[in-house]
């Protein structure tokens, strides 16, 4: 079965992150960038997220933005 969009923007963002393009403390696109550049809705970037926040990849600071973890 073919991988849906929020899955698509969450494995781009994985990537991005696994390579070094993305660092421990960096902020992420804000949601109007990513929806934006991915050519997706709301829904999509806010399961991106949720998947990313459940493994542990990234952290939102309310009314701050998303970033990369840092590693545990």
């Amino acid at each position: 079965m073919p991988a849906t969009k929020w899955e698509k923007l969450a494995d781009h963002i994985r990537e991005q992150i696994r390579t070094g393009v993305l660092k421990p403390g960096d902020q992420l696109p804000s949601t109007a960038q990513l929806k934006a550049e991915h050519n997706v809705g709301d829904g999509v970037v806010r399961y991106a997220m949720h998947a990313l926040r459940t493994e542990g990849l990234v952290e939102s600071t309310h009314g701050v933005g998303v970033f990369v973890a840092e590693k545990k």
